[in-house]
């Protein structure tokens, strides 16, 4: 229930709770409600289409040719609006490890900051958006036979929303001096860039240090959102240093968000938080416990298995670390295990259980990088069971003298009655899988099979659905798919403008030219990703160097799938890695345990995945032996 009430005090932005001015609070409500209720629709619509075109094509032999197509057309207005009511929540993913250490004053300063900064760019790109637009009427669409502007307009309109909660937010301060100062400081900056472009023109690739590493660095630790660091830093440099028009930078971005196969991101989000919602997740807990419940650190071992499998259903880490903590902690706590053990290993629970399919990171790489969905979702398995065994020697270790006095154990008989009741949720995997390896769906239409799966299961098997919840699920769905699409959007512009600065083929000639081949090679990767999942998260890191990097691997002998399994563990342990890793924070305010009580007991369980990791770089065939 804690989940429960978290997810519906979220409807509206956290802000209007804030003590803003009342003028400025119900103009906020009014365009969040603008924003939200559309959004709401369209994840339905995008439910309901996709699974129309599997009835359709599977079923009844008739394929809905125009259902890709209105999908990815609808797709693109659910990532912008869900951007904006990511931005109305302060959802969009950013680095707030440094910042939060700073005293209130100044990290009250550097988050109006952060808003002016993406008031900048938000400015400076909504009337290329605009521009962009307009030029698809000249493009018709090929089955539903409409102007491409109507897909689009979802760009100007959406950064134009964005725009108006930037400014609402800046007029929400009450210290006026401190918004005067922070807008002062960011157009101070862009200024003096734009009157130094006569001389930045010249340093040819040394304006990728300036803007992608200095000027990225400093917005980022300065906690201005990943997604609008990325863009205003390749606005800056595309227009200061290349003339290239702004208008391109769009049609990036319009790229990257259009991949189809993207469309699995908010579909999945959807149902990691429908499998909890509907008590699926609460079975296959249930059950794993009364298997293990009595052995030395058996709830440990339980957390770790109950993560592997709500991750084969969620491609969200958020929702599967939501679903399993809540049932977990308060039995673990009972028995004497510490808080701070146990945030920890529910944060490397997170790191280790990316590579289970359906995880959005798969799903991204495979959307950057070509490398085939299905191959991917089938060399994730392996490589999680190995670091999932890396933690469980680390478990057993700790917890080897555990009292366990006051432990009944399982009889055979509550072990069948929880197996029974979890059937149908640990089936949902496994039906998901098979759909996609019999053809009956694409790794972006699967999604929906499990959508109405859950929905069927919880209303009929489990007797819980609780439609009161539905509406903030949308929402939560829409938020999160936003904040993860605008960065993949705000990303592609930033590799497109390195590849086109001839980066990717210097890169490619020094990771090339490594002595030592593909084990020197596959250590730089390791250690480059933990760094990057670290200050970048996992998602940016990913879109921004995949495309530069795997053909690289290729070249040296590296496989697509194997290569794909190394930089999401490397990724994974960056991100949910104290001090700076954004997931382990997370894991904390789910747990709601507080970050400090983590920091030693991590240590262990993070050097267990590094050795997984390495385990799985030195052995090609946990990655592809099964494919």
């Amino acid at each position: 229930m804690a989940q429960a009430q978290q997810i519906e005090t979220r409807v509206e932005p956290a802000q209007l709770r804030a003590g803003w001015p009342r003028w400025v609070a119900r103009a906020n409500t009014a365009l969040f409600t603008f924003t939200a209720v559309p959004a709401a629709l369209l994840v339905l619509a995008e439910i309901g289409i996709l699974f129309a075109g599997i009835v359709g094509r599977y079923i009844f032999h008739t394929p809905l040719i125009w259902s890709d197509e209105l999908a990815g057309i609808l797709f693109l207005w659910l990532a912008m609006l869900g951007s904006v009511l990511a931005f109305q929540r302060d959802e969009h993913m950013r680095m707030t490890a440094i910042v939060s250490k700073l005293d209130p004053d100044m990290r009250a300063f550097l988050d109006t900051v952060a808003v002016a900064a993406s008031l900048a760019f938000l400015v400076l790109v909504v009337h290329p958006a605009y521009e962009f637009a307009a030029d698809e009427v000249y493009v018709r669409t090929p089955a539903l036979d409409i102007v491409n502007t109507w897909r689009a307009a979802a760009l100007p309109v959406g950064m134009g929303l964005m725009l108006l909660v930037a400014l609402l937010r800046l007029a929400s301060v009450a210290d006026w001096r401190r918004v005067l100062l922070a807008v002062a400081l960011v157009a101070v900056i862009i200024t003096a860039l734009a009157l130094l472009g006569p001389v930045l023109n010249p340093l040819g690739n040394l304006n990728l240090f300036i803007f992608f590493v200095l000027l990225v660095g400093a917005m980022v630790f300065a906690a201005v959102p990943i997604a609008f660091a990325f863009g205003l830093a390749t606005v800056g440099y595309l227009t200061l240093t290349t003339g290239t028009p702004d208008v391109v930078v769009l049609g990036r971005m319009d790229e990257g968000m259009s991949h189809l196969i993207l469309l699995a991101v908010p579909l999945f989000v959807f149902l990691g938080l429908l499998i909890e919602m509907t008590g699926m997740a609460r079975a296959m807990v249930g059950f794993l416990a009364s298997l293990l419940g009595h052995v030395h650190g058996g709830l440990h071992y339980v957390l770790v298995g109950a993560m592997y499998l709500v991750s084969g259903i969620s491609g969200s880490k958020a929702a599967d670390m939501a679903a399993v903590a809540p049932v977990l902690f308060p039995e673990m706590k009972k028995r004497g295990a510490k808080p701070g053990d146990l945030v920890a290993l529910l944060s490397a629970t997170g790191a280790q259980t990316e590579t289970i399919p359906p995880s959005l990171v798969l799903i991204t790489i495979g959307s950057v990088t070509g490398v085939s969905i299905s191959a991917l979702f089938t060399g994730g398995l392996l490589p999680g069971i190995v670091l999932a065994i890396m933690l469980c020697a680390v478990v057993w270790w700790r917890y080897r003298g555990e009292d366990l006095s006051q432990v009944e154990r399982a009889t055979k008989r509550e072990i069948g009655l929880t197996f029974v009741i979890a059937i149908p949720a640990i089936a949902l995997p496994f039906v998901i899988r098979a759909a996609v390896v019999k053809g009956i769906a694409t790794a972006t239409e699967v999604s929906t099979i499990g959508i109405v799966y859950s929905a069927l299961a919880g209303l009929l098997i489990y007797r819980q659905f609780a439609w009161r919840r539905l509406y903030p699920m949308l929402i939560d769905t829409a938020a999160l798919s936003g904040a993860i699409l605008l960065i993949i959007g705000a990303a592609t512009g930033m590799a497109w403008a390195l590849t086109q600065s001839g980066f990717s083929a210097s890169l490619a000639a020094f990771m090339t030219g490594l002595p030592g081949g593909v084990p020197v090679f596959l250590a730089v990767t390791i250690v480059a990703f933990v760094i990057l999942g670290s200050v970048l998260e996992g998602i940016p890191a990913i879109v921004l160097f995949g495309p530069l990097l795997f053909p690289i691997a290729r070249q040296v002998g590296v496989h697509d799938v194997h290569y794909a399994m190394v930089v999401i563990l490397a990724m994974g342990i960056g991100l949910f890695a104290p001090p700076f890793g954004v997931g382990y924070y997370a894991a904390c305010a789910i747990s709601r345990i507080n970050p400090d009580e983590g920091m030693k007991p991590i240590v262990g369980y993070m050097l267990a995945l590094l050795i997984g990791t390495i385990i799985v770089a030195a052995v090609p065939w946990i990655s592809i032996g099964f494919l």
